[in-house]
């Protein structure tokens, strides 16, 4: 079983919940990262796999995931890297949007309520992906530039929560380097 550590309005751990039961059209804010992997003047986006609970089917970010307890971000950050994406090398990553957090509703009715830190990481050189199809059922890499054009013009056709963090300056400016 994971389970997900529950959060306060003001931003304190307060128990946790099983990851299978907690989303649903009352999901309570918890704790969360949302992950961006870039390589040589490209960002990895991907397309969530058709069998996920909330939007499935949808391009986002690199992938996200949910800090265990006493789990440090960065930590979860390569544990879900791996298990999502594959990629067994070593991130380093680097936290874009500290404050980060949102709500959203899917088609489905199904609640996202996250305080959700952002984060960027290089791919490592040499490294390798392995997408887990439960997970991940396409991925892209784009041109950084391209992508925030996409999103502005289509916002309808991404996850929110990316066009929300890509609404964020720091985050534009860092993945266009």
């Amino acid at each position: 079983m994971e389970l997900v550590v529950l959060a306060s309005a003001d931003g304190h751990p307060i128990g946790t919940a099983d990851k299978a039961t907690v989303h649903t059209d009352n999901t309570p804010l918890h704790f969360a990262f949302s992950a961006w992997i870039i390589r040589n003047g490209q960002v990895l986006i991907t397309r969530r796999a058709l069998g996920k609970k909330t939007w499935p089917g949808v391009w986002t970010n690199s992938f996200c995931g949910h800090p265990g307890p006493d789990e440090a971000n960065e930590d979860a950050v390569n544990r879900r890297a791996a298990f999502e994406v594959g990629i067994t090398a070593e991130l380093e990553p680097e936290c874009i949007l500290p404050g980060f957090a949102y709500r959203a509703v899917d088609a489905s009715g199904i609640v996202e309520h996250e305080i959700c830190p952002v984060y960027v990481a290089e791919l490592p050189e040499g490294a390798e992906l392995d997408p887990n199809p439960e997970e991940i059922c396409e991925h892209a890499w784009i041109d950084a530039d391209k992508l925030i054009a996409a999103a502005d013009a289509t916002p309808f056709a991404f996850s929110p929560w990316l066009i929300e963090e890509l609404a964020h300056p720091e985050l534009r400016e860092r993945i266009t380097r």
